[in-house]
């Protein structure tokens, strides 16, 4: 195929909050430039795919195939990509379907339902040989990618645990799923996990190579009983709520601690039904120094010492690191931010339809995918067994040994 430019015709799965977001922000700003053309949409509520259909005939100048059916869209002949951005539950069997088609596949984030749906994706890449993406905005955040930068080149010196959290009030959504026909409100009332791993993880794995000399070995997660939920509905909906007196299985903070092979450790934080600031809860700790999120500001052993109780006097100096370690990636885009996310929406797309022009492996592949995702029901059985240790599996099958960062 080479990598000369032309314009890649694309099909759209799944238009509820994420999916019209990017159709409407990113992908549309593509399509103006005439590097993509939004060949197909589709969603399982007719409502929605004709209103995603009606967005690019309008917007975009092109009549897209519109259906309710993703395998419809996967029998067209002239698709080069899909895009899935629908439900959690679906997003891998319709994965496995488009590799099968022979459709390069960009896959939104969310968590697995179990192991077996993992080992689908890992086998269905192996059968097909077809890409798949893990469209994991946060692995393209401005400081996770300067973090990332700096633990390469030894300014922390040897990572030895990382934590990091989707820490988000999402007690509205959740509680609304039913007019918002949003799918996070049956997974709250069914299951006990951490639902949403990959924001936090993803950045981490990539900085502790894993899959690439390194991988998860095991881990232990504890819940915390849920009651924002219940409290936040009968304030804002009242007592007459079908939902008031629901039973939610979802614990309103899932704690999970990973180990690595590298001997490291991880620690990851679920908070969503509780009264909060948006924080993905990321830091990296290092024989050498510190990164954390919480106050952006670097600790470095034998600069920083003299402020080890008074710390919030460096708050807020990544910025002077950021001189030296920005990210080449975000030299060269912060001057010309675009899309949603503060621009890792842009960066994450931009990189997934340059991959499809150039038929090369994605950064973020299928074994990223298994391994990132696979943590939500490990960490389910965990929770189960009162926070017992489980086993991550190795879908790689002894290839992270050999494959390089």
């Amino acid at each position: 195929m080479g990598t000369e430019k032309r314009k890649i015709r694309l099909g759209i799965i799944g238009y509820g909050q994420r999916g019209r977001a990017i159709l409407t922000g990113v992908l549309a700003d593509m399509a103006k430039e005439n590097s993509i053309e939004i060949a197909a949409v589709c969603d399982t509520y007719e409502d929605r795919a004709r209103e995603a259909a009606g967005f690019v005939s309008s917007e975009l100048g092109n009549d897209p195939l519109c259906t309710v059916d993703h395998r419809e869209m996967l029998a067209m002949h002239e698709l080069d990509a899909v895009m899935i951005m629908s439900s959690w539950e679906s997003h891998i069997n319709i994965a496995a379907d488009a590799m099968r088609a022979g459709k390069y596949v960009g896959m939104e984030v969310g968590c697995a339902y179990s192991l077996d749906e993992c080992k689908k994706l890992t086998d269905t890449y192996e059968q097909t040989g077809v890409p798949c993406m893990m469209l994991e905005n946060c692995c393209y955040g401005r400081r996770e990618m300067m973090v990332m930068r700096m633990a390469e080149e030894g300014v922390f010196g040897d990572i030895m645990y990382c934590t990091g959290g989707y820490e988000h009030d999402l007690r509205y959504e959740i509680s609304n799923g039913e007019e918002l026909r949003h799918y996070r409100l049956r997974n709250y009332i069914h299951r006990c996990c951490d639902n949403y791993p990959t924001h936090a993880l993803g950045p981490i794995a990539q900085i502790l190579h894993i899959n690439r000399g390194n991988r998860f070995v095991s881990l232990s997660s504890v819940s915390s009983s849920s009651k924002g939920l219940n409290e936040y509905i009968l304030r804002e909906k009242g007592a007459g709520s079908p939902l008031a007196d629901t039973r939610f299985a979802q614990g309103d903070a899932v704690t999970t601690i990973i180990k690595c092979a590298g001997g490291e450790t991880i620690t990851l934080t679920l908070d969503t039904t509780l009264p909060r600031y948006y924080s993905r809860g990321f830091s990296v700790h290092g024989t050498k120094g510190l990164y954390t999120e919480e106050t952006d500001s670097v600790f470095i052993d034998g600069v920083h010492n003299k402020y080890e109780f008074d710390r919030r006097h460096m708050w807020g100096n990544a910025d002077e690191y950021a001189e030296k370690y920005e990210h080449p990636m975000w030299r060269d885009y912060k001057n010309n931010i675009k899309g949603g996310h503060d621009g890792m929406d842009w960066l994450v797309l931009n990189t997934f339809i340059d991959c499809v022009r150039s038929s090369t492996e994605p950064p973020i592949n299928v074994y990223d995918a298994a391994a990132w995702m696979c943590i939500s029901p490990l960490s389910e059985e965990s929770i189960a067994r009162g926070g017992a240790p489980v086993a991550v599996p190795d879908f790689t099958g002894g290839k992270w040994m050999t494959w390089k960062p």
